[in-house]
């Protein structure tokens, strides 16, 4: 027969409800597979979400060697009265939010001033009006590199060299960033990144074998990146930047790679040659809309939707790749 877990049901209940969009719900059930699928789709864009909630509700939601969550049958009454109180509050919420936004409008137009004609000047007066100055300056154009900037933060970037296992700090104020990196040796190389507790983000930035040229994204993790683990049995370099000083999506490339978009929504067109895993995403920034565009192994071509810049593209392969925007 099997036993109960040492998982408790009220906080598998919680993460589903509460942290389910960055799957910790599942990290903590020991799912670490489906909980890095999850976190990278953001519970499935919500649907994901929804069905854990309702399997962790009726008891179906059971540890990674099958066992029912301890606290179920004491807990799963009151579980279910507060999560339907949850979803009727939001609905009520969002049913007045809506016709709130709507008055709000009518009544900012309706109290607007009612525009007055100019009075007429004075030739004379117009006269002595003094020029406008045609060295005023110009705020500057907003850009991708800016947006960037403003979204993940900057900070000095910072060159490294080394050979076989060790630590590297981050730069002062790294959140997020890119990681340029080489490997000249013949056997594993990885980066991983680690937090202040020395404890795993749950980001492997590389893992490959033998020579490696590339760049990978940090700052997607559970918590805040603070050093790169490097394991390697070969000569290599870092350089750490922030996302700013990526490159403009390019049209080809081998290998990983990350750059900065600044067109409009798209179809983009992905072709890989490899014989690994490719995958292509974009994060514009914004809560809850990180996309991931491709996810396959080997050889690859298809046509899937872009969203509008400015956002960031992760292009991770172990081939020659191209992206044509339609």
């Amino acid at each position: 027969m099997v036993g109960v877990s040492d998982k408790s049901f009220i906080a598998t209940w919680l993460f589903a409800v509460f942290l389910g969009f960055f799957g910790v719900d599942r990290f903590y059930l020991g799912k670490v597979g489906t909980g890095v699928l999850k976190l990278v789709t953001l519970g499935g864009c919500g649907i994901w979400v929804l069905v854990d909630i309702i399997l962790v509700l009726a008891g179906a939601q059971k540890d990674k060697v099958g066992r029912p969550l301890a606290g179920y049958d004491e807990y799963k009454k009151t579980a279910w009265i507060i999560t339907g109180v949850l979803f009727l509050l939001s609905a009520i919420l969002g049913a007045i939010n809506g016709p709130n936004a709507a008055n709000n409008l009518v009544d900012d137009v309706a109290d607007a001033p009612t525009a007055e004609a100019p009075e007429a000047v004075e030739t004379e007066d117009a006269a002595d009006a003094p020029a406008a100055d045609a060295d005023e300056p110009a705020e500057p154009e907003a850009t991708v590199q800016s947006w960037a900037d403003e979204t993940f933060g900057i900070f000095t970037p910072a060159t490294q060299a080394g050979t076989g296992d060790n630590l590297v700090a981050l730069p002062a104020g790294a959140t997020a960033g890119i990681v340029t990196a080489t490997h000249d040796g013949a056997a594993n190389f990885a980066i991983s990144v680690l937090d202040a507790e020395n404890g795993s983000t749950g980001e492997l930035l590389v893992n490959t074998i033998g020579p490696y040229t590339g760049t990978t994204l940090f700052g997607r993790g559970l918590s805040e990146p603070v050093t790169l683990q490097i394991t390697a049995d070969g000569s290599w370099t870092l350089t750490i930047a922030p996302f700013s000083t990526a490159p403009l999506l390019a049209p080809a490339g081998s290998g990983d790679a990350v750059f900065l978009y600044d067109g409009g929504t798209g179809a983009l067109t992905a072709t890989h040659d490899g014989d690994g895993n490719f995958v292509v995403s974009e994060d514009t920034g914004e809560l809850f809309e990180f996309g991931l565009l491709v996810n396959e192994i080997g050889p690859y071509s298809g046509t899937v939707p872009l969203s509008a810049g400015p956002s960031v593209v992760d292009v991770k392969a172990n081939g020659g790749w191209t992206l044509t925007v339609g």
